[in-house]
């Protein structure tokens, strides 16, 4: 069936969609990380050596090259959808290639890097509505001649930007994302978001239009944002109220900021993943800036985090498994095997196979592919579409933090480089939280996007082993010699006075904005 586009929005591109099976309730795909995983996956440095043990064969199609007319060094490229064709299977794959796929990604200490993403939302500053999609074609357009970025195409449609190993990629809603290069140095990555918001500032403000550094959309609704003309997004759109009641507002709403960390052995991964996930309601606290809905007061100092809550169950969360003696890169592959999968692509077609099972596939029997086997770009793929708190593919991506300004956008990867990438602060934190339960990991989780800091949590608050944990980051970052504690000025901040960025912002809405949500526009422009 062919997609139609959004009611009122921009036209969209018109993606073939094939059905895997007969269903009641229409078809649907693969989110809008996809494109932003295929970019980590290629400046993580991750063509593998180690590949050549894998059961594939490479083959490269027209579809995964540059076309277009080069102006000047610019070039345009073809988007990116799943390539099918980049690794064709010589023979099925079994678990223990999955289990290799994920190990491939282990590194010395001397190769890690720090890989920032964030996500914003544009504007336009005389009525402060949403950027449209002919606003942000211009936009992309006018910093790829002014800035020499390469365009990235989907049809007649530009949908993004390439420089280097830095891409500009946009979400459902229009929100605006850069994907960073691998970058050593927390200097370096602020100097790339530096960098980036400037070049996206002269041209933005030429044209009338801010951006918002914000973790949820404090003004409009779901209906009043465009949609982006990315095959995809239609396909998301139908299948996301079947699985929760507030995926479309993920989709359409919500922004973040996130930080991919590398780690140098199954070993290693553990911990990281376990302080990770045990950290990660602190992260959200810390972080919290998503309080107005529609123009009010929601409830939550993170709607962007509740809304995880209720967005897909069977792919977010928690992963209690994760602290289980037996946990490793394959019960890592056990636990996204049952995953039900979203989508497979074959020749420039999503057949959709909402439900089914990634086992079935690799097994031949997948209904509608009988016969056929995964490759490990499906694979890949499916990884993609899973959302926990903290997420392994061959890195680890924190995720849970709200969008906000650019001092935040620093601030976020140096709290978790100080942990994580520092021996010390990381054996601190494993054993601050070693015998913390399911249970309170589970009760910080859903308690922290309502009480942030507040949050009782066995004698006393939240805020005081957040205090803690800034103190372990900020010695990590003291050890690894760069001189980067700096950028821990605005947790620290936060932690000190137990008042999170979202609480402020409702001191302002009731004080001095008056309960008018417009003054948030210039309280966190960029």
């Amino acid at each position: 069936m062919a997609l139609m586009s959004h009611p009122g929005a921009s036209p969209c591109i018109h993606t073939e969609a094939v059905q895997c099976k007969a269903r009641n309730y229409g078809v649907n795909s693969f989110t809008s990380t996809m494109e932003s995983a295929k970019t980590k996956e290629i400046f993580f440095g991750l063509r593998s050596p180690s590949w050549s043990s894998l059961k594939v064969a490479q083959k490269w199609s027209s579809d995964s090259t540059e076309v277009g007319q080069r102006r000047g060094h610019r070039v345009t490229v073809a988007a990116s959808p799943p390539t099918e064709d980049a690794v064709i299977a010589t023979e099925p794959l079994t678990k223990q290639d999955l289990v290799d796929y994920l190990a491939s990604g282990c590194k010395p200490k001397d190769k890690w890097r720090i890989g920032t993403e964030h996500e914003k939302f544009g504007f336009e500053i005389e009525t402060l509505r949403p950027m449209t999609y002919e606003q942000i074609s211009d936009l992309l357009n006018g910093i790829s001649e002014r800035f020499d970025w390469d365009k990235i195409m989907e049809g007649e449609y530009i949908i993004g930007l390439k420089q280097g190993k830095q891409s500009i990629s946009l979400e459902p809603g229009g929100q605006f994302e850069l994907s960073g290069a691998p970058l050593e140095t927390l200097h370096q990555t602020c100097a790339e978001v530096n960098s980036h918001l400037y070049q996206v500032k002269a041209v933005a403000e030429e044209m009338g239009i801010g951006f918002l550094g914000i973790g949820f959309q404090p003004k409009w609704k779901r209906e009043e944002i465009p949609v982006m003309p990315k095959g995809r997004y239609e396909i998301m759109k139908n299948y996301m109220p079947k699985v929760g009641s507030l995926g479309l507002d993920m989709m359409f709403r919500t922004c973040t900021v996130q930080v991919n960390l590398d780690f140098h052995s199954e070993t290693d991964m553990i911990r990281k993943f376990r302080a990770g996930l045990a950290l990660q309601p602190i992260a959200t606290a810390l972080f919290a800036n998503s309080p107005f809905t529609e123009g009010k007061p929601n409830g939550y100092l993170s709607m962007r985090s509740q809304i995880w809550t209720d967005t897909d169950n069977n792919r977010a969360g928690m992963l209690p498994f994760v602290f289980d003696d037996s946990f490793g890169f394959e019960k890592y592959v056990e636990y996204a095997l049952d995953v039900p999968m979203y989508f497979v692509y074959r020749k420039k077609q999503y057949i959709d196979c909402s439900g089914l099972s990634f086992r079935d596939f690799m097994a031949g029997k997948l209904p509608g592919l009988q016969g056929e086997y995964p490759n490990l770009n499906d694979w890949e793929n499916h990884l993609t579409t899973i959302f926990p708190e903290v997420r392994l593919k061959r890195y680890l991506e924190m995720r849970g933090a709200d969008g906000g300004p650019w001092r935040r956008l620093c601030a976020l990867p140096a709290f978790w480089v100080g942990i994580l990438y520092d021996e010390v602060a990381l054996q601190n934190v494993l054993d601050l939280t070693a015998d913390w339960t399911k249970e309170e990991r589970q009760m910080l989780r859903n308690k922290v996007p309502v009480s942030g800091l507040k949050t009782p949590f066995r004698d006393g608050l939240l805020k005081h082993v957040a205090q803690e944990v800034v103190n372990f980051a900020k010695d990590g970052l003291e050890r690894r010699g760069f001189k980067e504690t700096g950028f821990l000025n605005e947790v620290t901040e936060v932690v000190k006075t137990g008042i999170t960025p979202a609480e402020k912002l409702l001191e302002l809405y009731h004080g001095k904005w008056g309960q008018s949500i417009d003054p948030v526009f210039e309280e966190l422009l960029y």
